[in-house]
């Protein structure tokens, strides 16, 4: 049987939700390469899931750097040849405190969208080759309730509370469709999933009624391992996928 691969971004801190994500997944038979910015961060985290009996294997991946990118895709292609499942999780909320986008600071902006709609885009288009060797890959971009401001004017107490992540995740969201549509004849499902309020922060105390990160894990899971009539271009939000627009003609 074909050694079932899985690579997650942003898996670096143990109480984030790539990590849970990459633990579910080495849960689930999947061989995990838990990447973050920093291999001295993710290095122990992938020999603890060894040490506990799942295969794993630790990268440097920088969405800032292509070059990271390409030395992962080569990585993987010497090890495995083929990509199953590809997390895009990676990302920061680095304007928490900014309510308004008249507010918003541009280089912020800027880097909120290399995290989230630039990186994200590249590795997919990096990654693709061994993505397209799996039977049938997954693509999971990990979104987030902010979006929602933007695509239905959801309030949130603010104009536009993190209006660069907001707009960023917002901006993934599309990502998310075109990829799916570019993708449309091939085996591969492309999803968001909003894993909703997720306690990945526990030294600050305030996500006390949070959602644990085993918890909302289990829905970027359930995306990466659909069938194969599962819906893609889809956004799984609150329970429940929230389906793309059919094109014309």
């Amino acid at each position: 049987m074909t050694l079932k691969t899985a690579l997650v971004t942003g898996a670096g801190r143990p109480a984030g939700l790539g990590f849970a994500v990459a633990t579910r997944l080495a849960e689930a038979g999947f061989h995990v390469v838990v990447t973050g910015r920093d291999l001295a961060a993710v290095e122990p985290l992938a020999e603890g899931l060894r040490q506990d009996g799942y295969a794993a294997t630790a990268l440097c991946v920088d969405l800032s750097d292509r070059a990271s990118m390409d030395v992962a895709a080569a990585h993987l292609t010497r090890a495995f040849g083929h990509l199953d499942v590809l997390i895009n999780n990676a990302s920061g909320m680095p304007d928490f405190a900014t309510l308004s986008a008249l507010e918003a600071d541009m280089d912020v902006v800027r880097s909120a969208m290399e995290v989230s709609v630039i990186g994200p885009w590249g590795l997919t288009q990096t990654l693709l080759p061994l993505l397209t060797a799996a039977p049938a890959a997954r693509i999971v971009n990990v979104s987030s309730l902010s979006a929602q401001q933007i695509a239905t004017g959801l309030d949130l107490g603010a104009p536009l509370r993190s209006p660069a992540y907001s707009m960023a995740k917002y901006m993934l969201n599309a990502l998310t469709t075109v990829l799916a549509r570019a993708l449309a004849d091939t085996p591969i499902l492309v999803n968001a999933v909003d894993p909703g309020n997720t306690a990945t922060h526990p030294e600050r105390g305030d996500d006390a009624s949070d959602r644990p990160a085993a918890e909302s894990a289990m829905d970027v899971v359930g995306a990466a391992t659909l069938g194969a009539d599962g819906p893609t271009g889809a956004l799984f939000s609150e329970g429940r996928w929230q389906l793309p627009a059919p094109q014309a003609g």
